[in-house]
C-alpha cells in the first residue's frame, strides 16, 4: 500500500513535466498508478481478506501508518481506482491541446486519487484524518481548476470552508473516540466498541454529512459543478463525496445501535434524499440536475448505511456500487455532449440522440439504473433498500417518495439530453473521440453485467454486512426475488416518477414557489457577516500598539490561570514549599528582586536594558547554581548578545521613552499578578508530580551509554527534530526582523565605504571605517588580539558539546559574539570582511545540514533522527569519535553564525548606511 501511495506522489509530482512535453497524452501515463492500485486491489480480494500493513509513525504517542483492507474497504478501493483511471484516459480527448491548466490538474487528479486511496485503506483514525484533509485540499484545486473564473473561485473556497469545518470537528470526535477505547486503530475499536458519548459521535457524524453535502451541508455540491466535468464524474460520484459515505459504514458496526447514531443519521439522509431530488426537477443544466441527483442518492446512501443493521447495510454495498457506476458514467456523457454540442442547457440541445446512438445508448443504460429499471444494478439495490426498511415505515414512505423523484429526474436528464424538441433546431454536434466514448460505456454496461451477480456479491459483502450487531429485516440481493411488496412499491415509486416528469412545468413552478431560501445566498451572507466581525475585531485588538500586545498577553495568562483555578478544581492547600536548596539561591533571588524594582524607575532606554540584561544573567546564575552548566553558558552568551543588539537599536531611538498611557499602578498590579500565576502553576506543577522524575531516569541511561553530558544528549539525541525545528523557526524570525529594518536589501553585500588613512601602521587586518567619535584604540587592541582566539573558542566549544559544556548553539553564539566584537571595532567594512557570505546561504546551509543529518538514518534502513556513529584513527591525532551529532550541532552553528550576521548587517551596518546619509545631508 506504501509503494502504491508513493507511486501516486510520484506521478502527482511529475505531472507537470510530463504535461509540458505530452500535452493531454500525458494523462495516459497518469492514468498508471491508478490502474496499478485497481490490478493491486483486484489481488487482494483473490488472494483472501482481510490484509493488513503496518509501521511505526510516532510510537510514543501510539500512531502508525497502519492499512488494512477489508471486503468495505477493498470495494472503495475498486471505485476509487478504477474509476480514477478511466477518467484520467477519458480527459486525454476532454481539454484541448493548448489548455495551460493541463499539468496542474493531472497533479491534483492523482494526488487526490492516492490520497482518497489511502483514506480507504486506513486502519488508523488519525491516519484516515490526514488524508481525509489530503482529499479536502485536492479537491478545492480540482473545483479551481479555473483560476480566472469567479464561479469557480467561489465554488472551490465554499467546498474548502464547509468539508474543512466538517473536518475539524470529526478529529474532535476522532480523539474522543480514540482515548475512550485506548486505542485509534480503527479494527480494535470495531473488536470492543468504547463508550465515546454522544458528543463524540455526533462530531464524526458532522465530519461525515459535511463531506457527502447531506442536508444542512449540502450547498457546496452544485456549486462545484464549476470544475470541469472529469472532475465531477470522480470527485463527485465515485470518490471524494463517498468519503462520508464510507465514514458512516466504516463505523456503522461500531456505534450504528447506538441511538443518536440512527437519530442523527437517517431522518438527515431520508431529508436529503426528497430536497436533493425535489430541487433536481428544476434544473435546466444537466450536470447541476446531475448533481442535485447526486445529493439525493447520497443521502440515501448515508440513511441506509446509518440504520445500522444488516439488512440495510447489504441494501447499501449494493446501492455504494451501482451508484459509482451510473454516475460516473451519466457526467462523462455530460462532458461528450457538452464537447460535442457547445452547451448543457436542456432547452438548447434538441436530437441529440439521433445524431449520437450510441452515446445515447449508454446514458439510457445507466439512466435506467439510477431509476431502479430491471435487470440493472440499481433495479437490485433499490428492491434490497426496500425489503431493508418493511418494518420502518417512516424510511419506507422516505425512500419510496425518493426513488419516484430519481425516476422523475432520470427521465428530465434523458429527455433534456438527447431527445428532439418541438420548435428547437436540431443541434450540430461532431464525432465522439474513442477514448471518451469507452470509459463512458464500459461504466453503463458494468451495472447490466453485475446485476445476475448479485447474490455472489451479497455472499462476498457479508464478511462486512455481518459484523453489524442488529440483524434488521431480512434482505437479500437478487435480481427477481418475484411478485413482492418491494416490488409493487417500486412500480408505485416509477409510475409516480412518470407522472412527476410529465408534469415538468407545474412541478418546476410549484418549487419555484416554495423555495424561500437560496441556500447559496445564504451561505455567502454567512461568510461576509464573519468576514466583517473578523475586521472589526482584528481593528478592535491589533492596534499596532506594542504595549497593548503585551498587555493583552499577560492579561490573557492571568485569566488562564484564574479559569485553570477556579473550574479545574481548588489548589491542594499545604504545598511543600521548599524555601531554598543552596546558599546561592536566596543570594541571586535577592539580585534578581532588585533588578526587577530597579527596572520599574529606570528612564533611559540604554540603561533600562542594562537592568532588564542583569535578569537574564541571574537566570543564568541559578540554572548554574542547580548543575546546569550548559544552560548557564547558552544563557550568558544569548544575554550579552541580546545587550549588543539593543544598543544597536538605540541608536536611533531617543534617550528616554515616552509617558506610557497606562497608569504605573496598572502596570504593577498586572506583572503581580502574571507573578503570582507563573509561580503558583509552577508549584502547583511540580507538587502534582505522582512518579518518578524522568531526569532520574535519562541521567542512568545517559551513564550507561558514556554519555557525560546529558543536556547535549537531550537535545541532540532525544528531541532532535524538535531542535531542528527551533532553528528553523530562529532563521524564519531573524529574516523577518531584519527584512523590516532593512529597507534596501538589494544585494547580497554590503558596500564598502573609503578607510580612514591610517598607512602609517602598515599593513593591518582591521581597518577601522569609523569615525574619530566613535573609533577607540583599546576596543580595537581587543578585537585585534581575542577576534582569533574567539573563533577558535567557538570550533571548541562545537566539538566538545556531546561530551562537555558546549554545542552548536554555545558556539555558534561565541563566533557571533566575536564578529560582533569586530564589527563594533572596525565599522561595517569589517562585519563584510569578516564574514563575506550572504547570512541567508548561512542559514540555508545551517538548516540542510541539520535536516540531512536527522533523515540520514532512513539512507541506512534506519529510523529518522537515529544517529549513526563510528570510532576512526587518524595519524598524529589519535582516537576520534565521530557521529552525526556533530554534523548536526554542525548546522546549528552555522545557522546561529548566519543569523548573527543578519541582525548586525539590519540592525547594525544598515543603520550605520543611514546614519552618514543623514549626516552628509
Amino acid at each position: 500500500m506504501e509503494s502504491l501511495l508513493v507511486l501516486h506522489a510520484v506521478a502527482a509530482v511529475c505531472a507537470p513535466w510530463l504535461a509540458a512535453r505530452l500535452g493531454r497524452a500525458s494523462f495516459f501515463p497518469l492514468a498508471v498508478p491508478p490502474a496499478a492500485a485497481f490490478g493491486y486491489t483486484v489481488w487482494l480480494a483473490v488472494r483472501g481478506l482481510p490484509a493488513r500493513e503496518s509501521r511505526p509513525w510516532a510510537p510514543v504517542l501510539g500512531l502508525e501508518l497502519s492499512f488494512r483492507a477489508d471486503t468495505l474497504a477493498v470495494l472503495m478501493m475498486a471505485l476509487v481506482t478504477g474509476v480514477g483511471a478511466l477518467v484520467l484516459v477519458y480527459s486525454v480527448r476532454y481539454f484541448g491541446r493548448g489548455d495551460d491548466g493541463l499539468g496542474r490538474y493531472g497533479g491534483a487528479m492523482v494526488a487526490f486519487a492516492g490520497s482518497m486511496l489511502g483514506l480507504v485503506a486506513a486502519d488508523d483514525l488519525i491516519l484516515l484524518y490526514v488524508f481525509w484533509e489530503l482529499t479536502t485540499v485536492f479537491s478545492y484545486l480540482l473545483i479551481g481548476y479555473d483560476p480566472e473564473s469567479r464561479a469557480s473561485r467561489q465554488a472551490a473556497m465554499k467546498a474548502l470552508t464547509v468539508t474543512t469545518f466538517g473536518g475539524l470537528a470529526m478529529l474532535a470526535g476522532f480523539v474522543l473516540i480514540g482515548e475512550a477505547a485506548g486505542s485509534y486503530r480503527i479494527s480494535e475499536i470495531a473488536a470492543r466498541p468504547p463508550d465515546a458519548g454522544p458528543v463524540a459521535l455526533v462530531l464524526v457524524l458532522t465530519g461525515a454529512l459535511a463531506k457527502s453535502a447531506i442536508f444542512p451541508f449540502s450547498t457546496w455540491l452544485p456549486a462545484a459543478m464549476a470544475a470541469p466535468t472529469p472532475v465531477s464524474a470522480y470527485l463527485h460520484a465515485a470518490a471524494m463525496v463517498k468519503a462520508g459515505v464510507y465514514l458512516v459504514a466504516r463505523l456503522g458496526p461500531v456505534f450504528g445501535d447506538v441511538m443518536v447514531w440512527r437519530t442523527v443519521a437517517v431522518p438527515l439522509g431520508l431529508v436529503t434524499m426528497l430536497l436533493g431530488g425535489w430541487r433536481a426537477l428544476r434544473e435546466t443544466d444537466l450536470k447541476r440536475l446531475l448533481a442535485y441527483g447526486t445529493v439525493s442518492q447520497l443521502g440515501f446512501l448515508v440513511a441506509l448505511f446509518g440504520s445500522g443493521n444488516q439488512g440495510a447495510a447489504l441494501a447499501a454495498v449494493a446501492m455504494l456500487l451501482a451508484h459509482a457506476l451510473f454516475k460516473a458514467s451519466l457526467f462523462l456523457v455530460v462532458g461528450i455532449v457538452d464537447h460535442a454540442a457547445g452547451t448543457r442547457e436542456l432547452g438548447e440541445l434538441s436530437g441529440v440522440g439521433r445524431r449520437m446512438p450510441w452515446v445515447c445508448a449508454a446514458a439510457v443504460l445507466a439512466g435506467a439504473s439510477m431509476a431502479g429499471l430491471p435487470p440493472l444494478a440499481g433495479f437490485v439495490a433499490k428492491e434490497a433498500a426496500l425489503e431493508a426498511f418493511l418494518e420502518d415505515p417512516f424510511a419506507l414512505a422516505g425512500v419510496v417518495a425518493g426513488a419516484a423523484l430519481t425516476a422523475a429526474y432520470t427521465l428530465r436528464f434523458l429527455w433534456g439530453a438527447f431527445a428532439a424538441k418541438p420548435g428547437v433546431a436540431a443541434s450540430e454536434v461532431h464525432g465522439t473521440p474513442a477514448v471518451m466514448y469507452v470509459p463512458a460505456a464500459l461504466l453503463s454496461v458494468l451495472g447490466l453485467l453485475l446485476a445476475p451477480l448479485a447474490s455472489s456479491y451479497a455472499g462476498a459483502m457479508s464478511g462486512y454486512t455481518g459484523t453489524f450487531r442488529d440483524p434488521g429485516h431480512e434482505t437479500h440481493l437478487v435480481l427477481w426475488a418475484g411478485f413482492s411488496l418491494p416490488l409493487l412499491l417500486s412500480a408505485v415509486a416509477l409510475a409516480a416518477g412518470v407522472v412527476l416528469f410529465l408534469a415538468g412545468e407545474p412541478v418546476a413552478r410549484v418549487g419555484a414557489a416554495l423555495h424561500a431560501v437560496d441556500s447559496s445566498r445564504l451561505f455567502w451572507a454567512v461568510v461576509r457577516r464573519l468576514d466583517r466581525f473578523a475586521v472589526q475585531a482584528t481593528g478592535f485588538v491589533q492596534r499596532g500598539s506594542l504595549p497593548d500586545y503585551l498587555v493583552l498577553a499577560l492579561a490573557t495568562t492571568v485569566g488562564v490561570g484564574l479559569f485553570s483555578v477556579t473550574y479545574g478544581g481548588a489548589p491542594r492547600l499545604g504545598l511543600p514549599v521548599v524555601a531554598w536548596q543552596r546558599l546561592e539561591q536566596p543570594i541571586v533571588a535577592v539580585l534578581l528582586i532588585a533588578a526587577a524594582v530597579l527596572a520599574l524607575f529606570t528612564r533611559a532606554y540604554i540603561a533600562l536594558a542594562v537592568v532588564v540584561g542583569m535578569t537574564g544573567y541571574g537566570a543564568a546564575l541559578l540554572f548554574l547554581a542547580h548543575g546546569s552548566p550548559d544552560l548557564a553558558l547558552t544563557q550568558f552568551l544569548a544575554e550579552t548578545l541580546s545587550l549588543v543588539m539593543f544598543a544597536l537599536v538605540l541608536r536611533r531611538l531617543p534617550i528616554e521613552p515616552p509617558r506610557g498611557r497606562l497608569r504605573f499602578r496598572f502596570r504593577l498590579a498586572l506583572g503581580l499578578a502574571v507573578g503570582v500565576v507563573a509561580t503558583g502553576g509552577a508549584m502547583l506543577a511540580m507538587s502534582a508530580r505522582t512518579t518518578r522524575p524522568v531526569g532520574e531516569l535519562i541521567g542512568a541511561a545517559a551513564e550507561r551509554q558514556g554519555i557525560r553530558n546529558i543536556v547535549s544528549a537531550i537535545i541532540l539525541d532525544v528531541r532532535a527534530w524538535d531542535t531542528m525545528g527551533e532553528s528553523a523557526v530562529l532563521v524564519v524570525l531573524t529574516l523577518g526582523v531584519t527584512s523590516l529594518v532593512f529597507l534596501r536589501r538589494t544585494a547580497y553585500r554590503i558596500e564598502r565605504v573609503g578607510t580612514r588613512a591610517r598607512r602609517d601602521r602598515g599593513p593591518h587586518w582591521l581597518a577601522s571605517t569609523l569615525p574619530r567619535g566613535q573609533w577607540a584604540l583599546a576596543f580595537e587592541v581587543v578585537a585585534t588580539l581575542t577576534f582569533h582566539t574567539v573563533l577558535v573558542l567557538s570550533v571548541f566549544l562545537l566539538f566538545i558539546g556531546h561530551s562537555g559544556v558546549g554545542g552548536g548553539f554555545a558556539g555558534g553564539i561565541v563566533a557571533g559574539l566575536a564578529i560582533t566584537v569586530r564589527y563594533l571595532a572596525g565599522g561595517r567594512n569589517e562585519l563584510a570582511a569578516a564574514v563575506p557570505m550572504h547570512a541567508g546561504v548561512l542559514m540555508g546551509v545551517g538548516l540542510t545540514l541539520s535536516t540531512g543529518t536527522a533523515l540520514a538514518g532512513l539512507l541506512f534502513g534506519r529510523a529518522a533522527l537515529e544517529m549513526l556513529a563510528t570510532d576512526v584513527t587518524v595519524p598524529l591525532v589519535g582516537h576520534l569519535h565521530l557521529s552525526t551529532d556533530l554534523i548536526f550541532d554542525l548546522g546549528v552553528y552555522v545557522s546561529v553564525v548566519g543569523m548573527v550576521q543578519d541582525v548586525l548587517r539590519g540592525l547594525g551596518a544598515e543603520l550605520d548606511r543611514q546614519i552618514d546619509a543623514e549626516s552628509e545631508s
